[in-house]
C-alpha cells in the first residue's frame, strides 16, 4: 500500500469512525441531557477553532507543532466531521431566524470552498507538473514580455531579406493580443487546447502563401506561440490555487467572526451567562 492510500485508509477510516460515535451519542443523549445544544455547539466550534489553526501552522514552520503533512490531514477530515457536527447541532434540521441562517450559509460557503480547494490542490499540481516543468508565478509577466520582444522582432524585422508584410499583417490582426497578455484562462484551467489549435490552424492556412524564409519565420513564431500559451496555461492554474485561498481564509475568518458572536448572542438572551 502506497504513502497516499494508506493515510486515504486511515483517514477515512477515523472519520466514518467519529461520525459513527457522534450519531450514537446524539441519538443516546439528545432528549436526555439538559442543554444539550450547548455542548454540540461548543464541540463544533472547537473543531473548527482546531482548523482555522492550520493556516497559523504554516505560517510558524520553525515552532516544534508537527509535520505540516499530518497538519494537512487533520484539517481535511476534521473538515468533513464539521458536516456530522454541524447536523448534530442543528438536531438535522433547518436553521431559523436570519442569523441562523446567516451562519448556516458562511459555514455552507467555507464547507463548499474547502472541497475545491481540496480538489484543486490535488489535480492541480500533478498537471503542473506536465506542462513544461516548474515556472516561477512572479516571473510569468517578465518570461511573457521577452516572448512578446522576440516575437515582435521577428514579424517586423527590419532586414530586407526577412522582412514580410504578410507576416506582419498577421501578427498584427492575430498575434498582437495573444502576445499583449494573458489568455484563455477557462480553457486552460478546464484543459482544453481548443484556442491553442485555433490559432497554429491559421498559421498552418498562412504557410502556404509564404516563401521558405517566411515559412522559416513563421516556425519560429510558431515554437513562440507555443511557448506562450505554456505560460498562460501555468499563470491560470498556479493563481487558481492562489486565488483559492483569498476566497476560503476570508470566508473561514468572516465564520469565526459570526461564531463567536453567536456564542455571545446565546449566552446573553438564553440564560447561559447567568
Amino acid at each position: 500500500m502506497t504513502r497516499f492510500r494508506r493515510q486515504l485508509f486511515v483517514g477515512w477510516f477515523l472519520f466514518l469512525l467519529a461520525s459513527a460515535g457522534a450519531i450514537a451519542l446524539h441519538l443516546r443523549y439528545h432528549l436526555a441531557l439538559p442543554k444539550y445544544a450547548y455542548l454540540t455547539g461548543w464541540a463544533f466550534f472547537g473543531v473548527m477553532l482546531l482548523l482555522t489553526l492550520y493556516n497559523a501552522r504554516k505560517k510558524l514552520p520553525f515552532l516544534p507543532l508537527g509535520k505540516s503533512e499530518n497538519w494537512l490531514q487533520i484539517h481535511i477530515y476534521g473538515g468533513f466531521f464539521t458536516v456530522v457536527l454541524f447536523l448534530i447541532h442543528l438536531n438535522f434540521r433547518l436553521p431559523t431566524g436570519w442569523f441562523e441562517g446567516t451562519l448556516a450559509w458562511l459555514y455552507l460557503l467555507v464547507t463548499g470552498s474547502g472541497v475545491v480547494g481540496l480538489m484543486l490542490t490535488r489535480i492541480l499540481p500533478r498537471r503542473l507538473s506536465t506542462r513544461g516543468g516548474e515556472v516561477i508565478y512572479e516571473r510569468i509577466p517578465v518570461l511573457r514580455h521577452a516572448l512578446r520582444c522576440e516575437a515582435e522582432s521577428l514579424a517586423f524585422s527590419s532586414d530586407s531579406t526577412a522582412k514580410s508584410p504578410a507576416l506582419a499583417e498577421f501578427y498584427l490582426r492575430e498575434l498582437a493580443m495573444f502576445f499583449s497578455g494573458p489568455r484563455h484562462f477557462w480553457p486552460h484551467l478546464l484543459e482544453s487546447r481548443r484556442p491553442l489549435n485555433a490559432l497554429l490552424s491559421e498559421m498552418d492556412d498562412l504557410r502556404r502563401y509564404l516563401n521558405e524564409s517566411e515559412r522559416a519565420t513563421l516556425e519560429k513564431l510558431r515554437q513562440l506561440v507555443r511557448q506562450k500559451d505554456g505560460l498562460d496555461y501555468h499563470r491560470a492554474l498556479q493563481s487558481s490555487l492562489k486565488l483559492w485561498l483569498f476566497v476560503h481564509l476570508p470566508l473561514t475568518y468572516s465564520l469565526m467572526m459570526f461564531t463567536l458572536l453567536h456564542i455571545v448572542i446565546v449566552f446573553a438572551f438564553a440564560g447561559g451567562a447567568r
